[in-house]
């Protein structure tokens, strides 16, 4: 039955990535009618499933713009929030299939899960906007924009998880790379989910892993690290960083892993979407499993 489960959410993964990175494909705005078609499909698929989507809408360029959120009430903690979120942009002549319609497609899913095994805490799902360059750690990006807001409203955001790039997996040694020396301490293939914080939240890192670890058994690794480590602040999260929130980024490793990184060949085809489909259903059923009380240890590792 699991299994089944499994092939079927791996399909529904596959339909959403082949609408944003083979139907739609470049996403920016620099092709806004592109960027729109993405926001609508983000939209009506919630929509489709009885979320009420609202809109964050600004201005750049001269273009519309906008962060998408749906919001799924708390079955305990209603006044405190985990924060999930994607950003649906993607760079200059790519079609961004696993950077970052792999992280939208899981977003899209795990809204609807959620309905079956409620979280304790509410739970706001978040396609983000403008996260690629020009944009990137500057006004306009739109998870910048959200974190701003939240933290202007006084909102108790308890863990942010950023969702970077989850389909591109590979068995075979020497398929995974690292910043220097952290190949000292982790794997040489590729086929495991990475989970990352910087050094001041990784009691927030550890509590992540522990319910992931209660959910799944899909390989995961999990770093503590500085900021200024290459890679570790390049996303989302770190925009939650900076209003003083928790944020842990869930990841491939993007360029660490995927030779068609920011470029034409990030398809569809290049994706795992079974493998994809299994950490999904880790983090919906996670999510769901998070709960007060401290953190306990577990494999994070501080650098």
């Amino acid at each position: 039955m699991r299994t089944s489960r499994i092939l079927d959410l791996a399909a529904a993964l596959e339909r959403h990535v082949q609408v944003l990175a083979g139907d739609i494909g470049e996403r920016n705005v620099f092709r806004p009618d592109a960027l729109h078609a993405a926001a609508d499909y983000i939209s009506q698929q919630w929509a489709g499933r009885g979320c009420v989507a609202t809109r964050q809408n600004y201005q750049v360029q001269g273009v519309s713009c906008a962060n998408i959120e749906v919001a799924l009430a708390g079955s305990v903690h209603t006044d405190e929030i985990i924060v999930l979120g994607a950003h649906y942009d993607t760079v200059r002549n790519s079609p961004g299939a696993d950077d970052n319609a792999s992280g939208v497609a899981a977003l899209l899913e795990i809204a609807g899960m959620l309905g079956a095994f409620p979280p304790r805490y509410t739970v706001r799902c978040v396609a983000f906007v403008n996260e690629e360059a020009p944009f990137f750690f500057r006004r306009d990006m739109g998870s910048l924009r959200y974190a701003r807001a939240a933290r202007q409203r006084g909102d108790r955001i308890r863990l942010m998880l950023s969702l970077e790039m989850l389909g591109y997996y590979r068995d075979e040694p020497g398929t995974q790379t690292y910043p220097p020396l952290l190949h000292r301490f982790y794997p040489e293939c590729g086929n495991f989910i990475g989970f990352v914080s910087n050094l001041r939240w990784a009691r927030r890192l550890r509590w992540l892993v522990d319910a992931f670890q209660a959910s799944s058994d899909f390989p995961l690794e999990a770093a503590a690290l500085p900021w200024w480590v290459p890679g570790v602040a390049s996303s989302d999260h770190s925009s939650f960083w900076r209003q003083g929130y928790p944020a842990v980024m869930v990841t491939d490793t993007a360029y660490l892993r995927n030779p068609h990184y920011h470029t034409a060949h990030d398809v569809p085809a290049t994706l795992d979407y079974v493998r994809m489909a299994a950490v999904t259903r880790g983090l919906a059923e996670s999510v769901a499993l998070l709960g007060p009380g401290a953190a306990n240890p577990a494999r994070a590792r501080s650098a």
